[in-house]
């Protein structure tokens, strides 16, 4: 009946990686630019031909949710919302680079302008704007200042797996785009969904709690084999 155990804590496992995924999704379910985690799970027999039933089940790195979440007026110009599948490209430093929806951008005191923290690269490099002038961005993705063009962003389209490094920043093999269309004055949303998120939370609990019960049932089924055992 050892299998039976192994089974269930496997499975348990599984339900509380998913939990955890879900978990964030929820707690980002209001944050720009934020796409959802989706567990991906597989059952295999070790050792055994691809043919065999299924015992075990594992589960790999969560993948990303390419859905584009809703639009959101803000009115703010440095408020920028991407069309398509493009990506902000900004600086992790160390010639390291992230990708980022969100598009909350500012500016410090050196004049560099900044998403989340992390400069924001344009085709040139990091965009840094002279201080005192209007900055705006044009649908185009040129970052102009006091209507002269500074720079324009360097926009990119992720393909393959995409690796998240936080919230709103994400890793992955990019290539540059030049035809996506930038609205300023909007915000992307999360495409985490709370309702959605939250009945998911529900399932997958109920489903680790399952899990546990299986297990418990197998060890009493092993005590009770014991038991049998020593009676003979």
């Amino acid at each position: 009946m050892a299998d039976g155990i192994y089974l269930g804590m496997n499975g348990a496992a599984a339900r509380m990686a998913q939990l955890d995924a879900i978990a964030d999704n929820l707690a980002n379910a209001e944050t720009p630019g934020f796409r959802a985690a989706r567990p991906q799970f597989s059952s295999l027999v070790p050792g055994a031909p691809a043919s065999a039933s299924p015992a075990f089940v594992t589960i790999g790195q969560a993948g990303v949710d390419a859905r584009a979440g809703a639009p959101r007026l803000t009115g703010r110009p440095l408020d920028v919302r991407l069309d398509h599948d493009a990506w902000l490209t900004v600086s992790l430093g160390n010639d390291a680079v992230a990708y980022s929806r969100d598009g909350r951008l500012d500016l410090d005191g050196d004049g560099r302008l900044l998403a989340n923290g992390h400069p924001v690269l344009g085709e040139r490099g990091e965009i840094v704007l002279p201080p005192g002038l209007e900055v705006t961005i044009g649908t185009d993705g040129a970052v102009l200042a006091g209507g002269t063009e500074i720079d324009k962003l360097a926009l990119a389209a992720l393909d393959g797996p995409i690796e998240r490094g936080s919230p709103t920043l994400v890793r992955g093999a990019a290539r540059p785009v030049d035809d996506a269309r930038v609205h300023a004055g909007e915000l992307e949303g999360s495409n985490a969904r709370a309702l959605e998120s939250t009945v998911e939370l529900v399932a997958a609990q109920r489903a680790y709690d399952h899990a546990m019960q299986a297990i418990q049932t197998s060890r009493r089924m092993d005590e009770r084999a014991v038991e049998v055992a020593r009676l003979r």
